[in-house]
């Protein structure tokens, strides 16, 4: 027992002595290069088509004809389904009997009472019979007019008997079936529903902390399940103010615009948005970690850009301004710059420095490796190390 103590505390006065070495230290520095920067917001949606209506009927009858069905694709004006006309027909010739009726008696009225007034004029009859003349005559009027409008809405009824399209689209909902009858009271009664599948949008919700972010115009990539391989392209076009509270957990809804010319896009389908809130090319860039050096003289260290003799705080004079240590003729010298826009973890430059400018950003405390213990080796282990497995213990 004695002897394994004594070789453990050797192994620790080695490690030690290691651990003791000098270390090296060197300035780790970064080229001001053109990049890009971009920064992001996540979100999930629902695509819906931009446009979709629900084509019905405003007059009660039996089905007759259907010619489209499901994913049936349509153009504007043309004829989808039709109406038993038989009843609708028999009230437009009822209202053309009782228009031409009016009209009869409306003109036989009204001779009635020019002619009368001629001899009311030459006091040849007396004013009640004038009277009674002229009420025949304005009754007879309006009943004509009234006879002439219920034939207006006869006939309109009968052209809703034809039911078209009244959009481009394609039909993804198909509320009836032929010989069912459909009534019209206070609402009207739907026959299919038509998407335009060629213009899609996503409704997406975004989380409150990152509404403040998202603009008009923004540039957006999202996938869908059906196609997990593709992505989808798209742009914010509106940024909705009434939030959406579930869980405590409040969002806001984000419209984004999305192109389907192949029409892989279908309604309900739920999208994973990435919204770009921050995405700028071709521009200067820094890392973020040169704003935060400081030089420092190490007088043992080799081969370090001379360090000034004092460093004062730096005062920005406004928000964009900060300041960089460039390595010129192996000096550090103090460079405020006008920066831009940052991700977090680089920052675009937009005066002070070049491209190629070099800047400081840490220090590196190079350790030396720590090598084993003489003794503990392959051939040798530590008492007090597991032995392998399968082995024996000796």
């Amino acid at each position: 027992m004695r002897i394994q103590q004594l070789i453990y505390t050797a192994s620790i006065a080695l490690m030690l002595s290691a651990c003791s070495k000098e270390a090296k230290i060197s300035l780790e520095t970064a080229k001001v290069e053109v990049g890009e920067i971009s920064e992001s917001v996540t979100a999930t949606g629902t695509v819906e088509s931009v446009t979709q209506v629900d084509v019905g009927t405003q007059v009660t009858g039996i089905i007759d004809k259907l010619y489209v069905d499901y994913n049936s694709v349509v153009t504007k004006g043309q004829l989808l389904a039709e109406i038993e006309k038989t009843l609708l027909e028999s009230d437009l010739k009822s209202a053309d009997a009782n228009m031409e009726s009016a009209r009869l008696t409306y003109e036989y009225n009204k001779t009635n009472y020019e002619r009368d007034k001629k001899l009311h004029d030459k006091q040849l009859i007396s004013d009640y019979e004038f009277q009674t003349s002229a009420k025949d005559y304005e009754v007879s009027k309006t009943s004509y007019d009234k006879a002439r409008a219920d034939r207006v809405r006869a006939a309109k009824n009968l052209n809703y008997a034809e039911i078209y399209s009244p959009i481009d689209g394609v039909v993804i909902s198909r509320e009836v079936e032929v010989g069912q009858t459909v009534v019209s009271n206070m609402n009207v009664a739907n026959l299919y529903v038509i998407a335009d599948l060629d213009n899609m949008q996503v409704v997406g919700n975004v989380d409150e902390a990152d509404i403040g972010q998202v603009k008009l115009g923004q540039a957006v990539t999202f996938t869908v399940d059906a196609y997990p391989e593709m992505v989808f392209n798209g742009t914010v076009t509106q940024v909705r103010l009434n939030p959406t509270t579930e869980s405590n957990v409040v969002t806001y809804e984000v419209i984004v615009a999305a192109p389907n010319p192949e029409h892989k896009l279908i309604p309900g389908l739920t999208a994973n948005l990435t919204i770009y809130v921050t995405q700028e090319k071709d521009i200067l860039t820094i890392p973020n970690k040169a704003f935060r050096f400081l030089p420092h003289d190490y007088p043992d260290a080799k081969n370090l850009p001379a360090a000034p003799a004092d460093v004062e705080p730096f005062m920005a004079a406004e928000p964009d301004m900060k300041r960089v240590w460039v390595v010129r003729d192996n000096a550090l010298v103090p460079v405020t710059i006008k920066t831009g826009v940052s991700n977090g973890a680089v920052t675009q430059v937009i005066s002070g420095i070049g491209e190629n400018d070099v800047v400081a950003v840490e220090y590196d405390m190079g350790m030396p490796q720590m090598g084993m213990p003489q003794g503990m080796g392959d051939g040798e282990r530590s008492p007090f190390a597991p032995q392998p497995p399968g082995q024996r213990k000796k």
